[in-house]
């Protein structure tokens, strides 16, 4: 019983861990329903003015998740770099 315990809050322990770093992965940047926003300015689904639009959105996204990964890597190299003494 004890065993099953124990077993049972370091399993606990590990999956709070690993929530925290599937977040890092998720868009930091929430643009909103992409096709929501192509929509409202009146443009068919399909066009070509439609798929530019989501193209962009697209774009925007990726430069947004790849500024996120580019700052974490920087904090990391200043942490290694200038590490605080007590």
């Amino acid at each position: 019983m004890l065993l099953t315990t124990k077993r049972l809050i370091a399993l606990s322990v590990i999956a709070i861990a690993l929530a925290g770093c599937a977040s890092r992965y998720d868009a930091p940047a929430d643009l909103g329903d992409d096709d929501a926003f192509c929509k409202q300015n009146g443009v068919a689904v399909g066009s070509p003015e439609y798929v530019a639009c989501r193209k962009d959105r697209d774009v925007q996204r990726s430069n947004a998740v790849t500024r996120a990964n580019r700052a974490q890597r920087d904090l990391g190299d200043y942490m290694m770099q200038n590490p605080s003494r007590p």
